[in-house]
């Protein structure tokens, strides 16, 4: 059976290096295990791991973990810093790096571009250019720099990207008012502002009409959708007494639910079920998030037994040659 691994990630050195130099309020900090950490002011965002900058280290843990394909993408913070040119010059030098590893390691690595979406005009030209080279998908973050992805700025992407009808990989970084939350004395950043970010931002494209405005985008909610499966029928109930000048969307949530797409990173195989009886075996891909030290590559094929054979074959594999037409 062949298994393709749509969330999972890497990073350049020249892409760190610029964001030490250049990277605004993010920067790098060591923590108490002597390991160096990128936060956003005081906020945590990610631990950079050898797997990041390592192809071939990447190709042998996919060999012993049975991953045939790996669909790499830049995680946060992404490019979403600096000025336009240092944007710019962050999302080349990364989609330029994963172009290059998907010539090299033929059948193994796709990829997913990055845009410098505080820049539409240059976010469109970079799509474009990264389309042509190979790019099979957008990986954009829950918020971009603070600002929601309904944000009327980046309708010119979303317009070239529905015109390409590419899937888009949304995927959590530090949600809107992290400081004010208190998730980082517990390191709650990932394991719960993570789920908060991604839930917030599909809610809101149910709720403001973005999915009908783009009727060919193909979103695919990042770590098994955050909590929107076990949100569904609250998510109904709201557009049940909503007030009818308020309401945008011409479907239930359940319904869009139904419609975007899910990676498979849920830490149990329980909660991997509930998603698969609440959205379909259809809209689910498999997703392991390696090389985090929370990456699941080691049990994500175990975890699909849950499922029945032919479910098993669709989410390891099936539904994703399909989505990226691989």
């Amino acid at each position: 059976m062949t298994v393709i691994d749509v969330h999972t990630h890497m990073f350049t050195a020249g892409w760190l290096e610029l964001l030490k130099t250049r990277g605004g309020e993010f920067n790098l900090q060591t923590r108490p295990d002597g390991k160096q950490e990128i936060f956003r002011g005081t906020t945590p965002v990610v631990i950079p791991q050898l797997g990041h900058f390592d192809y071939d280290l990447r190709i042998r843990d996919m060999d012993a973990a049975g991953i045939d394909v790996a669909i790499v993408s830049l995680t946060c913070p992404n490019v979403f810093w600096g000025d336009a040119a240092t944007s710019t010059l962050a999302a080349r030098e990364s989609n330029d790096s994963m172009a290059q590893a998907q010539a090299t390691y033929k059948g193994r690595i796709r990829w997913l571009t990055s845009l410098p979406w505080e820049h539409p005009e240059q976010a469109v030209a970079e799509l474009h250019r990264t389309h042509a080279n190979g790019a099979v998908g957008v990986m954009v973050l829950g918020n971009i720099a603070g600002r929601e992805l309904i944000d009327p700025l980046f309708a010119p992407v979303w317009e070239a990207i529905d015109a390409l009808a590419l899937p888009v990989l949304v995927h959590p970084t530090d949600p809107q008012g992290a400081e004010h939350m208190g998730i980082g004395p517990h390191n709650l950043f990932w394991s719960v502002g993570f789920t908060y970010d991604t839930t917030l931002a599909i809610s809101k494209m149910i709720f403001d009409g973005f999915l009908d405005r783009y009727p060919q985008l193909k979103i695919i909610a990042s770590h098994g959708g955050g909590t929107l499966p076990y949100l569904v029928g609250r998510l109904d109930k709201a557009n049940e007494v909503e007030f009818d000048h308020l309401r945008k969307m011409k479907r239930t949530p359940a319904e869009y639910l139904r419609h975007i797409y899910y990676d498979s990173i849920t830490y149990s195989p329980q909660s991997l079920a509930f998603l698969v009886s609440v959205v379909g075996a259809s809209q689910v891909m498999l997703g392991t998030d390696w090389p985090h030290r929370v990456h699941e590559a080691p049990v994500a094929r175990t975890k699909l037994g849950v499922l029945s054979s032919a479910d098993q074959a669709a989410v390891s594999a099936g539904n994703a040659q399909a989505l990226f037409k691989l």
